[in-house]
């Protein structure tokens, strides 16, 4: 497993429009169409793994191992966040980054998040012997 063509202060950046199916109201996790914290999440997360597997051979993915993420403002419907993640930790197979969130006006989220590289069909295989216990 290569974690070589990621360093620590390397940086991805996107961003995203708050639709109807990203909000609170939508996912269950609220009453109002505003951003959702399960949608922040996911950003967080997608941004996060796209920057470690970069590099990465066929064969390997990365999982997320743990999250904590500040909500700070909300975000209405329509509106456009915008997200910077950056590597701060390497340590074996696993990546650490930071993680701000603004919208237009002010920042509206942070986070800290830990991915780990795995081999998909190590995994996997784990997966499936878990589903054979459950099932027998």
């Amino acid at each position: 497993m290569t974690l070589a063509d990621l360093h620590v202060g390397d940086i991805a950046e996107d961003t995203q429009e708050v639709t109807a199916e990203r909000t609170a109201s939508h996912i269950g996790s609220g009453a109002l169409r505003v951003y959702a914290t399960p949608a922040m999440a996911l950003f967080v997360e997608h941004t996060c793994r796209r920057l470690a597997e970069r590099g990465l051979p066929a064969g390997k993915t990365t999982v997320g191992v743990e999250l904590h993420l500040r909500h700070l403002a909300p975000t209405p419907l329509g509106g456009t966040v915008r997200i910077r993640v950056e590597v701060v930790g390497l340590e074996g197979e696993a990546v650490d980054f930071e993680a701000g969130v603004w919208d237009d006006e002010e920042k509206v989220g942070q986070a800290e998040h830990r991915r780990r590289v795995i081999e998909v069909d190590r995994f996997l295989r784990r997966v499936e012997a878990k589903a054979r216990r459950k099932s027998a």
